[in-house]
């Protein structure tokens, strides 16, 4: 497992980074896109494989998506996070292992790869915000602007879908403002949707809907551990209380399991804090050197896209190395691909959504945009990069 470095910002002689150091997720083996194939494989929908094998079927399957929670996270918070914390070791009948998200480790990306079954390159998000090829604009994925025909942005299938043709009783419950957004129509639709305002009517209805056919896939979602990250940081008495509040969350979804049923905690990435200071905090809108021959910067503050102007690719990459390359992992669109950062292979139509170059944090660091960016720029907690406090999160089993 990766320990991130710690160095000064900005070094006389930085070192950069070797790209093998980088906690690469763990496509195909035990990645947050292989849950959901893993557990219809084993309801006996067809075309998909059981990449956890540790998984037992179970006729009934229901997904909690906590938003934010890292699997550090729970760690360090037992007291916050009783329950969830004893499914860790197992002491109430549960287990609980540490799978990585994909990378940018982002809520776009994650949702779309828990969704689709498929790693980032293949089913096209790979950042926060991305440069569509046909257009040049940057597009911001989570919020779907500018728009973007959904079907040809992501053109695959979800897991729900294959679900649902198969037989099987297939239903989504999460908060009513997601229901007709392109993300959810893209990634996490199939069956029946479900919008509820109240979390704790949420839990309820995916134990009912769990109970409504003898075979059931079943996904629920809560957002405001994240929202209270963003806000004021993981160290906070806020984010501590919405800790606080999903553990009870968690723990009446599972005490009212149907029988025949399995329970699976989990989460689209993790995060951490980064300091209010020059040294954490680098600027791009203020940085000359950042800034020269750059056409296009996005991503977001720990995984950032840069996007040269044409020919200035390979100064671009050579500046950003020098200037971030020990507290970075700085590396060029066919290194990251050829690292496997967004999976084993990426789609034609997905490699020009990548940057020129890919800046990964390992460090305490952003690289904000004050300008361009001013509301993600203020942010407290950060995410998005291959650190284990962003890449792990729970896969927590409740059996009933």
């Amino acid at each position: 497992m990766v320990q991130p470095a710690t160095s000064a910002a900005r070094p006389d002689e930085p070192v950069p980074l070797a790209l093998d150091t980088a906690l690469v997720p763990e496509y195909g083996t035990g990645s947050l896109a292989d849950l959901l194939p893993t557990l219809a494989a084993g309801q006996g929908v067809p075309g998909l494989g059981a990449a956890i094998p540790e998984l037992t079927p179970a006729d009934r399957n229901c997904v909690f998506l906590i938003d934010g929670l890292g699997w550090e996270q729970i760690r360090e918070h037992p007291d916050e996070a009783p329950y969830l914390f004893s499914l860790l070791s197992g002491s109430r009948g549960g287990t609980g292992r540490p799978i990585t998200v994909g990378f940018p480790a982002t809520t776009a990306a994650s949702l779309a790869s828990v969704g689709t079954g498929l790693a980032p390159g293949l089913h096209g998000l790979p950042g926060y915000t991305v440069r569509n090829p046909e257009t040049g604009e940057l597009m911001n994925q989570l919020r779907w602007k500018p728009y973007t025909d959904p079907q040809q942005w992501q053109p695959y299938p979800t897991v729900f879908q294959l679900a649902d043709r198969a037989g099987i009783h297939t239903a989504q419950v999460s908060s009513p403002i997601f229901e007709h957004t392109p993300l959810t129509r893209i990634a996490l639709s199939g069956g029946t949707f479900h919008g509820r305002l109240a979390a704790e009517e949420r839990m309820d209805l995916a134990a009912q809907q769990l109970a409504e056919g003898d075979r059931s896939l079943v996904y629920t979602y809560y957002s405001e551990v994240d929202g209270m990250g963003h806000r004021y940081g993981v160290d906070s008495d806020a984010w501590r209380g919405q800790l606080m509040y999903v553990d009870r969350l968690a723990q009446r979804l599972a005490e009212q399991l149907p029988p025949r049923s399995a329970l699976y905690i989990t989460a689209d990435h993790g995060m951490i804090d980064v300091p209010f200071d020059e040294e954490s905090r680098i600027d791009f809108d203020e940085d000359w050197e950042l800034r020269a021959g750059v056409a296009l910067l996005g991503g977001e503050g720990r995984a950032r896209h840069v996007y040269a102007v044409p020919g200035a690719e390979a100064d671009v990459l050579a500046v950003w190395s020098e200037v971030l390359g020990d507290r970075f992992w700085v590396a060029s669109r066919a290194e990251a691909i050829a690292a496997g950062w967004f999976g084993p292979a990426v789609d034609e139509r997905v490699v020009g959504r990548i940057g020129d170059v890919v800046a990964a944090a390992c460090d305490d660091v952003v690289i904000t945009a004050s300008e361009r960016e001013p509301h993600e720029s203020a942010m407290n907690g950060m995410h998005g990069s291959m650190t284990p406090a962003e890449q792990l999160v729970p896969l927590l089993e409740v059996r009933s």
